[in-house]
């Protein structure tokens, strides 16, 4: 077997350990004679693996009794409706744009009431977090919006807004169980998994319990209500079994590894290798101010188009995958979300420094 170090944004890279027993499962989970695939979603031996698998989030993320935890469909495109739908009783929002992902949240949230920009990095095309000291809250607002982690620039909010009693809402999709948080902080704290925690396919939603109400937007489809999934504990309809039983296995590896601060001091060490690089090179350089950079997201360039096309291709052929930037951004990115073993951020760097030294003026 010879696996690449994916760098990839998401979907991305797994624990071999959670493949591995995935493997070994495939056909037959416990002595169900059956593929986790092929179960009812009904059955008891689904119940047991969705769960485990809350209560295993819980107790990694601390989650206090008065959240729920759901586990939907639909990924962060259908949550930039859903908040909005079951969150706007007065047709207001305060959203915090640092980034394409807290941006595209915004304009989704358009369509159903006045969105009203309380901060905003647009300006070095979010190459920071802005500042949050005199952020103005307005009076009628029904929560104020996040992003923490902006996956596609490589910011990440560390101290978070003072919402005026107004709840938060957070989508912390690329940082996920990658280092600690506190859940009291927000009122709803929502990620895809396909970057930290598991497949494409599963959205995990941490709720307040008094936001979950019925008098959400009268035209909200069953299937948009949180309540509908709280009160059926997310199996009003079929859920995606499979990706939520993956979900659970790297739930149990974190456990072992010693928790989320045990994963939190590997990827600080992960970063620090690698923005200690760009730091002392003098061909590549990141693109984000220091104190807002993100562990997880990485982006770096070396000034010119055409040396960073030839880097991405040289280093896809030394099986460094997927360490193209985005387009919006351009250069590159390395992702070193939690699966990413250090031996891969070590190879990356022993790469640029071949690469750089090979380009010498």
């Amino acid at each position: 077997m010879s696996r690449v170090f994916n760098f990839s944004a998401g979907p991305a890279v797994l624990p071999e350990e959670v493949l591995i027993t995935a493997r070994d499962e495939m056909l037959e989970y416990g002595n169900s004679g059956m593929s986790v695939m092929e179960m009812s979603h009904r059955s008891k031996d689904f119940e047991e693996i969705l769960f485990t698998a809350e209560n295993d989030l819980r107790t990694l993320m601390n989650i206090p009794d008065n959240y729920k935890v759901l586990f939907l469909q639909g990924g962060g495109c259908t949550q930039f409706a859903m908040i909005p739908m079951n969150l706007m009783r007065n047709r207001s929002a305060d959203y915090v744009i640092s980034g394409q992902w807290s941006k595209k949240a915004a304009q989704e949230a358009k369509i159903y009431g006045e969105i009203h920009e309380a901060a905003s990095s647009a300006d070095k095309n979010f190459s920071y977090v802005p500042d949050f000291s005199n952020m103005k809250i307005t009076p009628d607002a029904d929560y104020v919006y996040i992003c923490q982690n902006e996956t596609v620039h490589g910011t990440t909010i560390r101290t978070l807004p003072d919402t005026k009693g107004k709840p938060l809402v957070a989508d912390i999709s690329s940082m996920f169980l990658s280092e600690p948080v506190d859940v009291n902080k927000y009122g709803i704290i929502w990620g895809g998994v396909q970057k930290n925690v598991g497949p494409a396919g599963v959205t995990i939603v941490i709720i307040r319990d008094d936001l979950i109400r019925d008098d959400v937007m009268p035209f909200t489809p069953t299937m948009m209500k949180y309540k509908t999934h709280a009160d059926n504990k997310s199996l009003y309809n079929t859920p995606p079994c499979y990706n939520i039983y993956i979900c659970g296995l790297v739930f149990k590896w974190l456990l072992k590894l010693g928790g989320v601060q045990a994963i939190h001091k590997i990827n600080q060490k992960k970063a620090k290798i690698l923005y200690d690089y760009l730091d002392g090179s003098k061909l590549f350089h990141g693109t984000v101010e220091k104190k807002d950079r993100s562990l997880m997201n990485v982006p770096f360039v070396t000034g010119s188009k055409e040396l960073d096309a030839e880097f991405c291709s040289q280093a896809e052929k030394a099986g460094l995958r997927n360490i193209k930037g985005h387009r919006s951004v351009g250069g590159m990115r390395a992702s070193l979300y939690n699966a990413m073993p250090v031996e891969g951020v070590n190879a990356l760097v022993d790469f640029m420094a071949g690469f750089e030294e090979k380009h010498k003026c």
